[in-house]
């Protein structure tokens, strides 16, 4: 017999741009980031890269607090993210996983101390350069990412460049052939 109880309807996002980090462009009102970096050459670092991105290797290596409810970066997977004394959750609004671009986005749920999207995707471009973007959207929602201020996009930034940084050193570490 069918369960008569309704599935609860998940947690609305905070937000109403949902998706806007893969279609754009990104909406007014928000502090906008996008930070490019190359992560190494061919299809190699870009498999490798695309994977340490969508099972979280890349977050893990922030050396964040970051607990998902999925062990890939899909459509409706939810995680907990914490950097030092602040924490919030997210969930994955869209992922990709093809031969040339891989990636996700995820958006704030209530209680996250910003509001907005951030989306990290790997490209692998036509000459062979493999290249990480993560490109966000995003205003405080607390107290203390107002007063914070002008400090909460700086931070964000280098954010982003620890992200290239550190999924490039996964990418070359799994692009490497395996001794035998």
């Amino acid at each position: 017999m069918a369960d008569p109880t309704p599935a609860a309807a998940p947690v609305p996002l905070t937000y109403p741009e949902v998706g806007a980090t893969q279609h754009g462009p990104l909406p007014g009102g928000y502090h906008h980031l996008r930070v490019r970096t190359p992560l190494g050459l061919g299809e190699a670092v870009f498999e490798a890269a695309a994977e340490a991105l969508l099972d979280w290797r890349m977050h893990r290596g922030l050396g964040i607090g970051i607990t998902p409810d999925a062990e890939r970066a899909v459509p409706g997977a939810e995680v907990a993210v914490r950097i030092g004394p602040v924490a919030g959750r997210c969930r994955v609004v869209w992922a990709l996983r093809g031969p040339r671009r891989a990636g996700f986005a995820y958006g704030t749920l209530p209680g996250h101390p910003e509001r907005g999207e951030e989306a990290f995707l790997v490209e692998l471009a036509p000459g062979g350069a493999v290249l990480l973007t993560v490109t966000a959207f995003s205003r405080p929602d607390r107290w203390y990412t107002r007063l914070a201020g002008p400090l909460v996009p700086l931070f964000q930034r280098a954010y982003g460049r620890r992200c290239g940084r550190v999924l490039a050193r996964l990418a070359a570490a799994g692009a490497r052939p395996s001794a035998t």
